[in-house]
């Protein structure tokens, strides 16, 4: 009994060197998971259709220049312009909220950006019984100089690429927190309105949302439409590739 229990503890070293490889294999296939992850995140990345960018923010400021809109510098310019009914107050209901930081004093915009809000609203609460969130409207040069010292992403307040938001042409519609399905529809729905000319969208990252300057076409080409459509189609099918970086 003594010379098998001596044999036996001569044959563990030999069975260790046999074990190892296998406890290497069992090691190296855990590690290919992590590696796996990573690329299935590389197909999920930021890929909207309407990028930020110069060209873009010219065209913005093209239209606040054709309609001979002021940039508005502060509070009292801000009043005046609610006042005369220049600026209109966005009215929340049952297809539309505000982002509770929103200032009231700021929840206002051009008529005709205002309709623009209602009717997009309104679809979206019809497809998907589900609210659309502003989170900013008309902003005052001021405002915008603070907003840039905390984002430097932020449009300029002065030049040929200011902010938009500056005129009252331009709402942030919430893009956090959307469905793929209804993000796909917002773009659709953008998609059309930009191919007449209607608006010039943006999908800002940094801030996750939908930014949508409305031009002064979009009231003339409004009281055309006997109904106003509750889902607008696209005149143009948006394939993978226009979509790729």
């Amino acid at each position: 009994m003594r010379l098998r229990l001596q044999r036996l503890l001569s044959l563990l070293p030999l069975l260790a060197c046999v074990c190892a490889p296998a406890s290497a294999a069992t090691t190296t296939t855990t590690l290919r998971k992590p590696a796996h992850h990573r690329f299935r995140l590389h197909w999920t990345r930021w890929n909207p259709m309407f990028r930020p960018s110069h060209e873009s923010l010219l065209i913005q400021n093209a239209e606040i220049d054709r309609l001979e809109l002021p940039r508005i510098q502060d509070d009292d310019e801000l009043e005046a312009l609610k006042e005369s009914g220049a600026l209109q107050p966005i009215i929340a209901n049952e297809s539309l909220r505000f982002d509770p930081r929103l200032d009231p004093s700021r929840r206002y915009c051009r008529p005709w950006t205002r309709d623009f809000v209602q009717d997009i609203a309104q679809a979206y609460y019809h497809r998907f019984h589900e609210q659309i969130q502003v989170n900013s409207a008309v902003r005052t040069v001021k405002v915008q100089k603070k907003l840039r010292r905390h984002n430097r992403n932020a449009a300029p307040a002065e030049g040929e690429t200011a902010s938009s938001h500056l005129a009252g042409l331009t709402v942030d519609l919430q893009r956090r927190g959307m469905t793929k399905e209804q993000v796909q529809w917002m773009e659709r729905y953008l998609f059309y309105m930009k191919s007449l000319g209607l608006v010039e969208p943006e999908e800002e990252r940094r801030q996750w949302v939908f930014h949508i300057m409305v031009s002064g076409r979009y009231a003339d080409w409004r009281e055309t439409q006997d109904i106003v459509p509750i889902d607008r189609p696209e005149p143009v099918a948006v394939s993978a590739e226009s979509r790729a970086e």
